[in-house]
């Protein structure tokens, strides 16, 4: 039997002022609501909604992709200052609590990508 000893929890300032398509999808997939949290909830891939928000610094959370309009599920959380991904990658939302955490699980990162320790999320939805 593995035993992983939970991190503690991360909650998120979505904004959903400046790219309202992409909060709703992230806030969405969070909930359960759709039903599933490996996919688009807007299909296969999305568009890039916009890129008025930059990548300025520690907590910011924005939009993996494969390349331009490539949006689908997969996020990311910087632990720096990341202006290169600005124009590539959309930004919706910050770190409101916990960074301390994902410092916590960075950690368990190296440079290939890979982790020392799975990383899972085990648990998520939308705080009132």
């Amino acid at each position: 039997m593995l035993y992983y000893e939970p991190l503690g929890r991360v909650s998120f300032e979505l904004f959903a002022d400046k790219v309202p398509k992409i909060a709703e999808h992230f806030r969405a997939l969070s909930t359960g609501e759709k039903e599933f949290g490996y996919k688009s909830i807007y299909g296969e891939k999305f568009e890039d909604e916009n890129f008025i928000l930059k990548h300025t610094g520690p907590g910011i959370l924005s939009m993996a992709n494969a390349g331009p309009n490539t949006n689908g599920s997969y996020f990311f959380i910087c632990t720096a200052k990341t202006e290169w991904l600005d124009g590539k990658h959309v930004v919706f939302g910050k770190v409101k609590e916990g960074m301390n955490i994902v410092e916590a699980m960075e950690r368990f990162g190296s440079r290939n990508g890979k982790t020392s320790k799975k990383i899972t999320i085990a648990d998520c939805g939308q705080l009132k």
